[in-house]
């Protein structure tokens, strides 16, 4: 949200339920048309949760953009007046936009908790730079690395860091283990080779 725009009188937080890979077309045509709509008094933001996942495909890493709540998009908005009931112009715009199956809650929707959207905020706050491995390990699990200098050689894991996205391997090198730290892409699981 930008500093000119304020959080109209009596907004709240929605879910909308879209079509599955619409979620970025119903936000960014929301963003675009409300101005045009004259809405900006009726809505406030429009959220799209993501976090980057790192994948690992024919041992390339690479990052990609994975949604939280895939089918949904959260919209800040006043959607009632005074006597509660529906403004008509802001829910047929956001009803009627492109990708939108419709509100959560049809068409009386029950505004979203504020600890709810304060939940969804935070966990985007904790992921922002950070890299999310799509795969998870566990302590025993047996793996093959797939990169670096113990390339093709099995091992055991010993530690899991998840916030560094590292793995602790006890390796065997000429009858000895040997522990070495590797990043979660530079392995797979030993049960997928």
């Amino acid at each position: 949200m930008s500093a000119q725009t304020s959080t109209p009188t009596g907004a709240q937080w929605f879910a909308l339920h879209t079509l599955s890979g619409q979620e970025n077309k119903v936000r960014t045509y929301i963003e675009k048309f409300k101005k045009a709509e004259e809405l900006d008094d009726y809505i406030a933001e429009v959220l799209l949760p993501t976090e980057i996942v790192s994948v690992v495909k024919g041992g390339k890493k690479s990052t990609k953009v994975r949604k939280l709540y895939p089918g949904y998009v959260f919209i800040n908005l006043r959607l009632y007046d005074e006597e509660k009931k529906v403004i008509i112009k802001p829910f047929y715009f956001v009803k009627d936009a492109g990708g939108v199956i419709g509100f959560v809650g049809g068409d009386h929707p029950a505004a979203l908790r504020q600890t709810e959207i304060d939940e969804i905020k935070a966990r985007l706050e904790a992921a922002t730079g950070k890299e999310i491995p799509k795969v998870t390990f566990d302590v025993g699990e047996e793996v093959k690395i797939t990169d670096g200098p113990f390339l093709n050689l099995n091992g055991r894991i010993d530690e899991v860091d998840p916030a560094r996205g590292k793995l602790k391997i006890s390796v065997s090198i000429f009858g000895r283990f040997t522990p070495v730290e590797l990043e979660y892409w530079q392995v797979q699981r030993a049960s997928e080779s």
